[in-house]
């Protein structure tokens, strides 16, 4: 069995002073942050995530993380995004380009805003 020598305290150099090393201004950006997500699931779905995992020769923890993160984008961008048809896209650009004449309640609507507006 071997050991490895250990020296003497007395023996052992100072510990040499720590220099600050010069840091990349990217360093601050690629610093790696985690949180914990916990969820309660079903064995019949633990098994698949098990195997979708492996088919794809990942880890479940990064295959679960990365399906998150794939519909969680895909679910604000349907909220923010509006999708028309080639019709309703006609419609629309048209209307931005010749307006309709402003109905009398519209009329009213931006009259009592010039008079809120006044008084502020």
């Amino acid at each position: 069995m071997s050991r490895a020598i250990e020296r003497p305290r007395a023996a052992r150099k100072p510990a040499a002073r720590a220099r600050p090393k010069k840091v990349k201004a990217l360093k601050a950006t690629t610093a790696v942050k985690t949180a914990r997500l916990e969820a309660r699931i079903n064995p019949e779905l633990r098994a698949m995530l098990q195997q979708a995992a492996e088919l794809e020769g990942r880890k479940v923890t990064e295959f679960v993380t990365s399906a998150l993160q794939d519909a969680a984008r895909r679910t604000i961008y349907a909220a923010h995004v509006l999708k028309l048809s080639i019709a309703d896209q006609e419609i629309f650009a048209s209307a931005l380009i010749d307006p309709p004449d402003a109905t009398p309640a519209l009329e009213r609507a931006f009259a009592r805003r010039r008079d809120l507006l006044a008084k502020t």
